[in-house]
């Protein structure tokens, strides 16, 4: 067949729900901005390797070919199946995976992932600010030289590990910004990384491993709110008690800090206080009982009172569920990414991280209200584990791509 009759390999390209939030004019301005679109035809061309690389983070437990096999499986029911085109091999789809690279998926992931909560959306808003977290996660990479030459390998584990940190948006487990790196790499570091994406209007939850007065200061200059859990030995002294059992105190520097131990002051004492809201309070449900410290940029309890804010910190348990979802869900019973390379263990990961997206931008869609008499379903009623298979069947129901003749056929895109 002529290409003016068959349609072009990509044209039917259909992932459901993932082409329709990454559809395949965002894909080709992403290959054109990143250099990777092709200059000749290919069997495999980018844009199908894109989709190819979203579909083998649905199918995690499936071969490389059998889950190009499951992107042509409609093919037969379209009438565009070619009798003559054959699978391609692992090494072709590797080496096609290779030619792509990360940075593509990285950009769609920064084009695509921002936050989705709407003002009706249930548990996503403290008043008026939007409620975030950070948190971090190890994972486990294939033990290949190449792996380990990057990524390292702790002496109490059998794999290499990439270490991640994420903000994510609470109320729709949405993540929305992720950094990465070998798991030498302290979550502090990789959390300075994503500071761009704080904003003003966010109100960002975060554990006391990613305190340290640099970091505090860093991420409260972004305009953004703060609550964070801080230790117990930090030095917080009391200058003001508040009506709601907060008080007011500040953070030093720890070189600031030794100075006025030995001597009793230090030039820069003054210049570098940062004034903070101290919350602590205890949970009982943890033995004999747990204190929690928190403190926050939030400086008048008249906008968020201390009770307030300690029932709001329970929500930075959302992140560790969104983590769930990927490492449990997702992800293969061994919790261990099948890329060899290191540049495909990051094309891996944005992709698993766009994808993860795509299933909750699905529930959070799902639980907008129909009408004006509706009201908004809260999304953590809804079970990511259903909305995940549901995003798997579209994918079998909906995907389709003509494979063209090896003979002058359309073979892709230029």
């Amino acid at each position: 067949m002529s290409s003016g009759v068959e349609r072009r390999f990509t044209d039917g390209i259909s992932l459901g729900v993932l082409t329709r939030l990454v559809d395949r004019d965002l894909v080709d301005e992403v290959l054109a901005v990143t250099g990777r679109r092709e200059k000749r035809s290919r069997l495999l061309p980018a844009r199908v390797v894109v989709y190819y690389v979203l579909a083998l983070c649905l199918f995690f437990e499936d071969s490389y070919e059998e889950v190009m096999r499951k992107l042509v499986n409609g093919l037969r029911f379209l009438g565009t199946w070619r009798d003559e085109w054959r699978v391609p091999t692992a090494g072709a789809i590797s080496q096609a995976r290779a030619r792509l690279g990360a940075e593509p998926l990285r950009v769609l992931f920064d084009r695509v992932a921002v936050p989705m909560a709407e003002p009706g959306t249930k548990g996503a808003w403290l008043r008026g600010w939007r409620v975030m977290a950070v948190d971090g996660v190890v994972l486990d990479v294939p033990d290949t030289p190449a792996n380990t030459a990057v990524f390292d390998r702790r002496d109490d584990t059998p794999f290499p590990q990439v270490r991640a940190v994420g903000l994510a948006e609470c109320g729709t487990h949405a993540i929305v910004a992720a950094a990465f790196e070998t798991w030498r790499v302290q979550e502090r570091e990789l959390l300075h990384r994503i500071l761009d994406r704080f904003e003003p209007g966010m109100l960002v939850l975060a554990d006391r491993g990613f305190h340290s007065y640099g970091m505090w200061t860093a991420a409260a200059e972004t305009g953004a709110d703060l609550l964070w859990r801080v230790t117990d030995t930090l030095e917080l002294p009391v200058l003001e008690w508040l009506p709601d059992g907060s008080y007011r105190s500040f953070l030093l520097p720890k070189h600031v800090k030794g100075e006025l131990g030995r001597h009793g002051s230090h030039p820069l004492a003054e210049r570098s206080r940062v004034p903070v809201r101290v919350v602590e309070y205890m949970v009982t449900d943890r033995g004999p009982g747990d204190t929690i410290r928190l403190i926050t940029t939030i400086a008048d309890p008249d906008h968020a009172a201390a009770a307030e804010l300690a029932a709001l910190y329970q929500q930075r348990w959302e992140f560790e569920l969104t983590l769930d979802e990927i490492e449990t869900h997702q992800m293969p019973a061994t919790r261990l990414l099948r890329s060899k390379t290191p540049e495909l263990v990051e094309q891996e990961i944005w992709a698993l991280l766009l994808t993860h997206y795509a299933v909750r931008e699905l529930m959070h869609e799902a639980a907008d209200p129909l009408g004006p008499d509706d009201t908004t379903l809260d999304v953590d009623r809804l079970s990511f584990t259903r909305s995940l298979n549901a995003t798997r069947r579209q994918v079998l129901n909906q995907a389709g791509f003509s494979p063209s003749a090896p003979d002058g056929g359309d073979a892709g895109d230029a």
